[in-house]
């Protein structure tokens, strides 16, 4: 079936596997650890996994003391798994971030599996180099984001597609339990694009046969248990809960979306594909114009194009609309940029080439700069910019780091200049150069980028502000995300519902802090940001009137 030529270049010998394996490993285990919970996804779901860690509770994903129910708990429930495992070595939050890690690194196995079943051997370390390549994959893939964990599914499910004409079962399974993962972890929308590809797959004759139809058979057999396990268990404790993840926030979210007809968004992700999906996208499009001729004819090009804009177009009418969202796209992109090296034009390929190396030359080259210049505390333009970018940042030098990055750029260096002619030169550097510059980041520049993403500061703070003998707190207008690392770092617990009436209040914001300024409830004990962050500050105030009065606090 799939009989598309090799891709062009050396033969990949064991030495150079376990070379590119170490690139992977590198890419993907830099900023894994090492720094708290960002704001805000990454702070967010940690909140998530806390919850489960604490409570016990696998089945209801709560955040803050209040059910969220969006997602099934799936992704939640293996980072916990995670933290508890490494616990003995590692912070929780460090350790629950090695499941994005793990659910990376199984997408890049799938998918380079996928590549080397479409265009031989060798193709899949090419499409595995050109997916941590993107751009859109990289800060992505070290975030703890249930997203990752559908990219799996995903990877899974193309992977089991691109058998499914010889080894049916395999393909079952595959298909049906990546079905399951991606469902697990963000619901409805894996069942979505597996429905519509194989929809869209049999309206081809090449794919209208009986191993394809067993493996669609076999891969609903799988999927079944993932589908009806958690949902079952969710509505035996509690059917409110139930309703409102599957109506609510799902399905009845999606129907009222639709029928709205308010598509303002829906180009988003075609606007950002040219830098998300660089340097994938470029090369499957010419992937797509070599092939213009055959492209109904051939299998590869069927499954690949038509999971693409399935992907693209599901993604685009859904209600939310976020960046994060398209992580799913890259894989057909980048299995379809595989395609492309064994046509690409030497000239194209060298100055993709050349483009990567200066580009990322010229940015460590800025990185060493700034860094050396925060660190020297000189007058140049680069060093007062960064100062003002992080208000009361004090540099410091750590040995480790410092050679860890003099190590990386060294390697770099000597990846660029022995790397050996080949179609595959381009893809090999570009992603070096991502890699390259990431771990400069996550060295030199990982405690200037904590300083503002960082919400232990602004938590130390309030703590040592909250009087000594209090009651309860509550909270108005603070983020789910705000109070679930409040909880976490510093066992300070918030109430969102105001007419608890407790004698602390804790706002975030200008409005709502206007709003109890004027009220002569409460005075100000406290204000707080994270650093840099002025535009949402932070506000503790204590009640100066008996609770007895029972005075509402007004809502924004």
């Amino acid at each position: 079936m799939f009989s598309y030529p090799p891709t062009q270049g050396h033969p990949i010998t064991t030495a150079k596997a376990w070379l590119l394996a170490l690139l992977c490993v590198v890419w993907l285990g830099t900023g894994l650890v090492g720094h708290g919970p960002w704001h805000s996804d990454d702070a967010y779901s940690f909140g998530l996994v806390y919850h489960i860690l604490q409570s016990g509770d696998w089945l209801v994903p709560t955040l803050a003391g209040e059910p969220y129910m969006s997602k099934p708990p799936l992704f939640y429930m293996t980072a916990a798994l995670f933290a508890k495992l490494f616990s003995p070595l590692l912070e929780l939050h460090d350790g629950a971030r090695l499941a994005s890690g793990f659910y990376t690194a199984l997408t890049l196995l799938f998918i380079g599996l996928s590549g080397r079943e479409l265009f031989g051997r060798g193709s899949g370390w090419t499409t595995a180099i050109i997916l941590i390549g993107c751009l859109g994959m990289l800060v992505r893939s070290h975030e703890l984001i249930t997203d990752l964990a559908l990219l799996t599914g995903c990877a899974m499910m193309i992977y089991g597609y691109t058998l499914s004409m010889r080894r049916v079962l395999l393909a079952g399974m595959l298909i049906g339990n990546g079905v399951g993962i991606g469902f697990m972890a963000k619901g409805f929308i894996a069942l979505t694009l597996f429905v519509l590809i194989s929809v869209a797959l049999l309206l081809f004759r090449t794919w209208r046969i009986r191993p394809f139809l067993s493996s669609l058979g076999f891969a609903l057999l799988f999927a079944l248990p993932w589908l009806t396990i958690w949902p079952f268990l969710l509505y035996q404790r509690s059917p409110e809960l139930f309703m409102e993840w599957i109506w609510t926030l799902n399905i009845g979210s999606w129907i009222d979306y639709i029928q709205g007809g308010d598509y303002a968004e829906a180009l988003y992700y075609v606007k950002i594909l040219p830098w998300f999906a660089w340097p994938a996208l470029p090369l499957a499009a010419w992937a797509v114009w070599e092939a213009r001729r055959r492209l109904l004819q051939e299998s590869e090009f069927q499954l690949l194009l038509v999971s693409f804009f399935v992907m693209l177009i599901t993604l685009s009418v859904v209600p939310n609309i976020k960046e994060v969202f398209a992580l799913p796209i890259l894989l057909p992109l980048a299995l379809l940029a595989t395609a492309a090296l064994s046509t690409l034009r030497r000239g194209a390929a060298n100055a993709l080439d050349w483009f990567g190396i200066m580009t990322f030359s010229f940015v460590a080259i800025l990185m060493w700069w700034g860094w050396a210049g925060l660190l020297q505390d000189n007058h140049a333009k680069i060093t007062s910019w960064l100062k003002d970018y992080q208000p009361g940042f004090e540099p410091a030098f750590h040995a480790t780091t410092f050679w860890i990055a003099v190590t990386a750029t060294v390697l770099w260096l000597l990846m660029v200049w022995r790397v050996g002619r080949s179609m595959r030169r381009a893809v090999l550097n570009w992603a070096s150069g991502v890699t390259l510059l990431w771990v400069l980041a996550m060295t030199l520049w990982l405690p200037w980028l904590d300083n503002s993403k960082s919400y232990r500061g602004l938590v130390a703070s309030l703590k040592q502000a909250i009087p000594a003998h209090h009651g309860c707190i509550a909270s108005l207008d603070v983020g789910d995300t705000q109070r679930a690392m409040l909880e976490y770092m510093g066992n300070i617990t918030t109430h969102a519902q105001s007419q608890l009436f407790c004698d602390l209040l804790l706002v975030e914001g200008e409005r709502a802090a206007k709003l109890v300024d004027n009220e002569t409830t409460w005075v100000r004990l406290w204000e707080g940001n994270r650093k840099g962050v002025k535009s949402q500050p932070f506000r503790l105030y204590q009640r100066i009137e008996p609770i007895a009065q029972k005075q509402v606090i007004p809502q924004p």
